[in-house]
């Protein structure tokens, strides 16, 4: 190699940008689903920033989440929605830029731990007084209207995703910062939960999913209502029946992360699919449409949650190399 080759490629390296491209690396598949989480928390952030938050309307959304709840979880959401009240631009600009925050955070490598713990205590807040808990203490909570609540789900990601590994290996992303069967216990009180609430008193009535359904077409536009008359009519007198077969499914998507691989693959594309139709058909796609949704409900990170499940081939770590030998 010629001195002047030898100088050149030593010039190249010490470029900034030459650099950046030897030490960047190709996102993995935990990576995409940071960035997934991230992409989530940005829209919620959009969402905030909606003029509809900024009016005396979103103080009384969250107040109206109290009721049901026993006193000491419905108070502190009255006392905290009385005050976002009497300070509706200043809270609401904070809350958006928090979770705009918390989006760019998770986005960069460099911080995404920071972030990942920062939106852990922070989505527990907006689920205790933004949401009421989902609904799940005051007998209300519906998988089909979005219980447990979507961002306790992003609680739950920040905890399956965080950039860490456990001692051995893991076939699937959430199995590797917490281990295999804590990821699957995780896995098995949210589906089973929502198992759960499918099979609660005021989904089993004979119109209760109907109504639920219907009751979504207000504020929507002409096609999303039309989906929601559509399945609602399919529902008009079978709550009952329909409640038990989801809960059926959900049953089946809640236990089946534990059978063998090709079995759990196919949990994983039913709790995708039930997700997608949940978040279509009951959620009306977060009824980001309306002008006044603050997330997009349960469906979508449902969804990302499961795609972290998927069971690839389990990675095992490298033996170590065989310290040389001198010889005699």
């Amino acid at each position: 190699m010629s001195e002047s080759a030898v100088t050149g490629s030593a010039a190249w390296r010490s470029r900034p940008g030459a650099v950046a491209a030897a030490s960047w690396a190709a996102p993995d598949a935990r990576r995409w689903l940071q960035l997934g989480l991230a992409a989530s928390w940005l829209l919620d952030a959009v969402l905030q920033y909606q003029s509809f938050m900024f009016t005396r309307a979103f103080p009384q959304l969250l107040a109206g989440t109290a009721q049901g709840n026993p006193a000491v979880i419905a108070d502190p959401i009255t006392w905290s929605a009385r005050i976002i009240a009497h300070h509706t631009t200043a809270t609401n600009a904070a809350f958006a830029s928090t979770q705009l925050l918390l989006a760019l955070g998770i986005a960069c490598r460099p911080t995404v731990t920071i972030a990942l713990a920062a939106s852990i205590p922070w989505a527990l807040a907006v689920w205790w007084l933004g949401e009421g808990l989902g609904g799940v203490l005051a007998g209300t909570a519906s998988p089909v209207s979005g219980a447990p609540g979507a961002v306790i789900i992003y609680a739950l990601l920040a905890v399956l995703l965080w950039p860490a590994d456990r001692a051995g290996s893991s076939s699937f992303v959430a199995g590797r910062p917490l281990g295999a069967p804590a990821a699957r216990a995780a896995w098995l009180v949210l589906w089973g939960s929502l198992a759960y609430f499918a099979l609660q008193a005021a989904n089993r009535t004979s119109q209760g999913l109907h109504d639920l359904i219907s009751g979504m077409a207000s504020g929507e536009p002409g096609w999303i209502a039309s989906i929601d008359s559509g399945a609602a009519g399919l529902l008009t007198h079978h709550g009952p029946q329909a409640s038990i077969i989801l809960a059926a499914v959900l049953a089946v998507t809640a236990a089946g992360i534990f059978l063998p691989a090709p079995a759990a693959r196919g949990a994983v594309v039913l709790a995708i699919i039930v997700a997608a139709a949940i978040w279509v058909a009951g959620e009306d796609f977060g009824a980001i449409f309306t002008g006044s949704a603050t997330d997009p409900n349960s469906g979508l990170p449902l969804a990302l949650l499961a795609v972290a499940y998927w069971p690839g081939r389990a990675t095992t770590p490298a033996p170590p190399s065989p310290r040389p030998t001198r010889g005699r």
